[in-house]
């Protein structure tokens, strides 16, 4: 186990306590001030006219009729005023905070962000911290926030281990999402923290409970006379069928302490309830029925509360779908737009009547369902705790919401807290918005076969976005873009039945608005009809539509006059988007509006909707303003961030970024990050010099660059987005790309110049070849010998990479291949089977290689590298593989003559003759990979602060081995999967990658590092001897054979599907087995379910070598059905049973 010892310095004291004398101002001061912006039904709905007067009595300064100038508010002047009374401070001097663990679908990086925000606070009050998180490529898991790292699971056992070593006195389980939400109402119960004097900060468990055990949640609501849904809490399936028939359908099932809406979903009749039911109830101990109200509006409130009931409500926000939909898979709109006065303040009263009653201490999220004609409401949910949509508020209003309740836990109160952003107004105060923002999710659905596309209930988004504009139509369509650059602005898509996509919201659902709204001539009031969404967006939708027709009524780049470029460009039209409906390009179109002197104007986020002077680095563009909020003299390095998290661009990415902003920092440089994930650390206020929530496309970042006349930028710590404009921004915008020269970068990214220059430097490679046609791509496959790998350029976590194990496949794959990615050639190569995969991650300096990691993978090559197990320092790799390793990481840095980080995937194939093992190298990637922070933290030196030396030439260390060095531990890194959110999903692991997070643990071994690792995996249990363990998959190997040989004396039952793998396993294991077969319902999953529980299933093992083609094949029902009923799945051979049931690895 490793820890970090880092002294937190005692911070300034402030007056710490304290409750705030309510004045009453006159009568004749209740004026409601409102603003005139365009478009923005903000002020009057965000505040009261007296909450505005009491903001501005909190921030000393209003200005006066006739004044010249007006001074900035000073909330020290305030709180020396003696209106706050000291009070006694929440003594604790050590504190324990509990992380989330791996991103998972529904609990993401926004709790790296917030967990982050809590030990900034505790360090600035001199508390000592001990961080409990086992996701290494997060920022707060940084031996330099926390005191004391453990990466360890997120258990009662761990939990209660670290605090007898530590002896904390509080705990945060604010911080942590839903894991350390249901640790600490475990623990609890356990008496764990009575036991050992721990006190928890914040809110306390009792309100945790009851916010999230549905039936005390009701009877608490009731209480205080606030309507929510009819519900019932069941515990049975029985129960639950009762219910339904009081309540009456359609009725939704919501599952307690469950996260992201996970093992919920809507019923319309006795069979459908069955058979969700049936999958909740293995989900958690309770669920509960209640009555649909889907198609009203779907409204949530981000309220703040310390424990002298002071109480405000920070944000509003409001779903763009009705309700029916999961806010996290919902577009989301802030604040409000379509909310009378009546009906934002009866909801907001509302939420500070809950808050208060439940105790909540610190920052809490209220959920409403609105009828959309009437002022009937009902609470949908409250989350007593920081959540996605916290994160969200956070950046949508600038209000540091974490930071705030870290401060609250501590004993303080909001009215001497001084606002952390804008340094001139108290925390004390509800903002004011000048703009609107829009966050729309990203899914990655179309990764997984079989998978179910509808959304509802249950999230299944992957990652989100924000945007931010002075219009619906600005930030709307910044906000598309960002979701993905291949989408332009607002546009559609061809759909075999739009009126049925239209009623039946999938992860496509706004294409289908836009197909109905662009191409189909569809009214408002039709789309309205289908899709209830409200008629005020759409009518800003149909804004976009017009302009789009207008401009491709004008038809050519010579007729756009300036009045038409400066229209499109404030309802949000990109110059591409231009180009499209003029016939032109986007470098024209860019060109004449340059020519036309059309800038975006940088804009402030301070909280105060610019009422009074703030000094905040928090910026957005827009084209809807006349001046800018800044002066640009920093001349500063811009560096790019990762963008929205999806599958195979998460958190670690963020976590490059990041580090590269610090070090540049570190180094006397002003520093400019551009990203517009709101769950990141990166779009924090205090990270760079300034931060802009902004696209990250070839026309924004060159947009700012010119604004900022910034010296340099940096692309290779933010994935795979950056590398893919870094060409074009030094070519076309002539900017200066720090690090390797992108020309390089794209002579690895092509598949041919990469070939090439590898079989100049004498490093092998697979055969391979690139594809023209079918009949030369069959004619290259016979001459290698299947399986062979399809895959296009310019991928990204394995997108479109296929391995084909027969002609037949063929034609299918490359045509699917082809449209991922139509202006780069697809090439095909040999895979290797049975082969050992090698990651190496290294840094190098105008192209002499600094340092390096060389990892290996336990799974066999042919599983992505993101949903491998990773080893360092390698546990099975010999002295001569790690020298020839090192010296191909050498050669490829001087071909390349990399500047920067690079990461590479080496194969170790053995010589069926007995000779050296060959290392083909498979890829090569010129930036920061996925395994930068886990290579980092195990090893002791932080790679992309040595990179980002590198990248601007300064300090830059000489070359070590780092492999040389003997350790006494390794560390494993493990995937984090969320099969369960995704209905219907595959669960096989190949080329494409699945996974959503990563945890890794320490060990003196393999065997103890990973045990702890897979324990830090969501739900997993390992089975118990005289348990059932059901087998099947490929039976042409010798896989599943050689993992009965493990089991076999250990006591389980061993069950098969069929008489196939009962004979196998029987015939080909060494020892005298039993293998019963049992039914298997392949189409009646609660009947496949009373088998699992018949036969006391309690593990699955199915080592398949290819996914199952229909949804009757029996390996694909088997996995699927074992991952929905929460059975551990083992789908690979070499992590299959040694790891975990004995002491030796199966290399």
């Amino acid at each position: 186990m490793l820890s970090t010892v880092y002294k937190a310095g005692r911070a300034p004291a402030l007056l710490r306590h304290g409750r705030r004398v309510a004045v009453a101002p006159p009568a004749a001061q209740l004026r409601s001030l409102t603003s005139g912006a365009q478009n923005l039904s903000v002020r009057q709905q965000t505040e009261s006219p007296i909450a505005r007067l009491q903001k501005r009595f909190l921030s000393v300064s209003a200005a006066r009729p006739g004044s010249a100038v007006q001074s900035a508010p000073n909330p020290n002047a305030y709180l020396d005023s003696g209106v706050i009374k000291p009070k006694e401070f929440v003594d604790v001097k050590k504190v324990l905070v509990i992380g989330s663990g791996g991103l998972a679908i529904g609990q993401a990086g926004e709790f790296d962000y917030s967990g982050s925000q809590a030990l900034k606070a505790l360090k600035e009050a001199g508390v000592a911290s001990v961080l409990m998180n086992p996701n290494i490529a997060t920022i707060q898991t940084n031996h330099s926030l926390a005191d004391e790292v453990y990466y360890l699971p997120i258990t009662p056992e761990y939990v209660e281990y670290v605090i007898q070593k530590e002896r904390p006195d509080g705990i945060f389980l604010s911080f942590g999402g839903q894991t350390a939400l249901n640790l600490g109402v475990q623990m609890q119960k356990l008496g764990m923290f009575e036991k050992y004097g721990v006190r928890v900060l914040g809110t306390s468990v009792r309100t945790l409970e009851l916010s999230e055990d549905r039936d005390l949640f009701a009877k608490a609501l009731e209480e205080i006379n606030i309507p929510i849904a009819k519900s019932i809490a069941v515990n049975t399936l029985d129960d639950a069928l009762e219910a339904a028939r009081n309540i009456g359908y359609p009725i939704i099932v919501r599952a307690a302490y469950a996260l992201g809406g996970l093992g919920s979903g809507f019923a319309n009749n006795e069979e459908e309830l069955r058979n969700m039911a049936a999958r909740s109830l293995t989900l958690s101990p309770q669920i509960l029925v209640e009555k649909s109200l889907k198609g009203w509006k779907e409204v949530e409130y981000e309220v703040v509360r310390d424990a002298n009931n002071n109480c405000i409500t920070v944000c509003n926000m409001e779903n763009f779908d009705p309700l029916g939909i999961h806010t996290g898979d919902s577009i989301v709109v802030a604040p409000s737009q379509t909310l009378s006065d009546e009906e934002y303040h009866m909801l907001r009263s509302a939420a500070i009547k809950i808050v208060r009653h439940l105790g909540v201490v610190g920052e809490c999220n209220v959920q409403y369902a609105l009828q959309p004609d009437g002022l009937d409401y009902r609470v949908i949910e409250v989350n007593a705790r920081l959540s996605r949509s916290s994160a969200l508020a956070s950046k949508a209003t600038g209000y540091p919401l974490a930071y705030t309740a870290a401060k609250i836990g501590l004993g303080h109160t909001l009215p001497e807290l001084p606002n952390a952003v804008t340094k001139t107004t108290t925390a004390n105060f509800e903002p004011s918005l000048d703009y609107i923002v829009t966050k729309i999710p990203r899914w990655d659905l179309s990764k997984f076969q079989h998978v179910k596309r509808d959304i509802g209930s249950a999230m299944k988004s992957v990652g989100e976005v924000m945007a931010i504009g002075r219009t619906f139509e600005e930030s709307f369509q910044k906000a598309i873009r960002q979701v993905d650059p291949n989408f332009v602005g607002f546009q559609g898509a061809k759909f075999e039945d739009l009126d049925f996509e239209l009623q039946n919201p999938t992860d496509r659902r706004w294409l289908a608005v836009g197909q109905a709204m662009l191409h189909e001539n569809y009214t408002v009031d039709r789309v309205h009809e289908l899709t209830k969404i409200d008629k005020w967006f759409l009518h800003k939708l149909q804004n976009i539509v017009d302009c789009t027709k207008e401009l491709q009524q004008i038809g050519s780049l010579q007729g756009l006059k300036k009045e038409n470029v400066l229209k499109a460009k404030k309802m949000g039209f990109s110059d591409k988007q231009i180009a499209h409906a003029v016939n032109s390009t986007e470098d024209e179109v860019r060109t004449r509006r340059l020519e036309f002197g059309i800038r975006p104007w940088v804009k402030k986020i301070d909280t105060l909707a610019a009422e009074f002077p703030a000094d905040t680095n928090y910026l957005y563009t827009t084209y809807n303003a006349s001046t800018h909020d800044i002066t640009f003299e920093d001349k500063g390095t811009v560096i790019l961030g990762s963008g929205v998290y999806r599958i195979g661009s998460s958190v670690e990415f963020d976590w490059c970024a990041v580090s590269a902003t610090r070090a540049l920092k570190a180094m006397g440089e002003k520093t400019v990050m551009i990203n517009y994930n709101p769950e990141t650390t990166s779009t924090d206020f205090d990270e760079a010099d300034r931060l802009y929530f902004e696209e990250l496309s070839y026309e924004r970042v060159m947009d700012i660059y010119e604004l900022e006349n910034a010296s340099g930028v940096v692309v290779s710590v933010g994935g795979q987005l950056p590398q893919n404009i870094a060409l074009r921004l030094q070519e076309t915008g002539k900017a200066n790309v720090l690090g390797t020269d992108p020309r390089d970068i794209d002579k690895a990214e092509d598949r041919q110049k990469f070939s090439e220059i590898l079989d100049s430097i004498g490093v092998d490679q697979p055969a391979w070849k690139e594809l023209t046609s079918v009949e030369a791509a069959e004619k290259f496959a016979q001459e290698v010998g299947y399986p062979v790998l399809v895959r296009p350029s310019y991928v990204l976590s394995g997108a479109a990479m296929t391995v084909i194990r027969s002609q037949e496949d063929l034609k299918d794959k490359l045509e699917a291949a082809s449209n991922v990615s139509p202006d780069h050639p697809v090439v095909i190569s040999k895979f290797i089977e049975g082969a050992q995969e090698i990651d190496v991650d290294g840094v190098a300096s105008k192209g002499e290689l600094i340092i390096h990691a060389v990892s290996e993978h336990v799974e066999q090559a042919g599983v992505h590298s993101g949903d491998a197990t990773l080893v360092l320092p390698p546990a099975n790799l010999d002295q001569d593989t790690k020298d020839r390793v090192k010296e191909i990481a050498q050669k490829v840095a001087k071909a390349w003559n990399i500047t920067g980080p690079f990461n590479m995937q080496i194969i170790r194939a053995e010589d069926p003759e007995g000779g050296v093992a060959a290392l083909k190298v498979i890829e090569c990637n010129l930036r920061a990979s996925r395994s930068f922070p886990f290579v980092s933290k195990v090893l002791g030196i932080n790679f992309i602060d040595v990179a980002t030396k590198a990248l601007v030439g300064k300090d830059v260390p000489k070359p070590t081995d780092l492999m040389a060095v003997k350790r006494d531990y390794l560390a494993t890194k493990v995937p984090q999967f969320s099969w369960t959110r995704l209905a219907g999903a595959d669960p096989f692991l190949g080329v494409e990658m699945a996974s959503t997070g990563e945890m890794a643990c320490f060990g003196k071994n393999l065997v103890e590092a990973y045990w702890a690792s897979l324990q830090s995996a969501m739900n997993f249990r390992v089975p118990e001897p005289g348990e059932g363990l059901l087998f099947g998959g490929e039976l042409s190997k010798n896989w599943l054979a050689t993992v009965v040989d493990y089991l076999a004396p250990l006591g389980y039952k061993l069950y098969a599907a069929d008489a196939e793998v009962k004979e196998y396993l029987e015939t080909k294991s060494k020892h005298k087995i039993s293998v019963e077969i049992i039914e298997f319902p392949k189409e009646d999953k609660r009947a496949l379910r009373e088998v699992f529980k018949k036969y006391d299933i309690r593990g699955v093992f199915n080592l398949a070598q290819a996914r199952g083609k229909t949804v009757m094949d029996v390996d694909y029902v088997m996995r699927r059905n074992a991952v929905d009923f929460g059975v551990p799945l083992f789908m690979e051979p070499q992590v299959s049973s040694p790891l975990i049931f004995q002491s030796r690895p199966l290399y």
